[in-house]
């Protein structure tokens, strides 16, 4: 197996954990669950509002489904130009991290609305070190590809 189907295989892994913490344990402080948002448990008491939030969470899921099983297809089927070029818009898509989410949750958290200290410093080097170990893979993948 190359590289980056090595590395898409853990982030399938990772990702399949997330999913299964979002559909079953929303209110996990682990992986991307929301527990770590004190507002979490202020939604469910209004019936409205955890309507959305319930709403939202299951969205987030479902994408990530997608996510996941379009990698197991370019995994199995993918070419190597497919693989490059999966493993570039990953990068991409989770880089966008920083411009949107991030402001968000270094907000947050300054506003003391987490259960966790530091937890937006934590996101961030988990998110950075994703699209580093993308940009590795790809980079030993191209070395193997033009050398072989």
């Amino acid at each position: 197996m190359d590289t980056i189907s090595i590395v898409l295989v853990l982030f399938i892994v990772l990702e399949c954990l997330n999913v299964i913490l979002l559909y079953k344990m929303p209110s996990s402080t682990k992986g991307n669950a929301i527990g770590v948002f004190k507002a979490y448990g202020k939604a469910k008491a209004d019936p409205e509002i955890g309507a959305m939030v319930d709403y939202l969470v299951n969205w987030v899921a479902g994408t990530k489904l997608i996510f996941i099983v379009l990698l197991i297809g370019v995994i199995i089927t993918g070419s190597p130009a497919t693989k490059v070029f999966s493993a570039i818009a990953l990068m991409f898509s989770i880089a966008t991290f920083f411009s949107r989410l991030f402001p968000i949750i270094k907000r947050v958290e300054a506003e003391d609305g987490l259960t966790i200290r530091g937890y937006s410093r934590t996101l961030a080097i988990m998110i950075g070190s994703f699209i580093a170990v993308f940009a590795l893979a790809l980079v030993i993948f191209l070395i193997g590809y033009f050398r072989g």
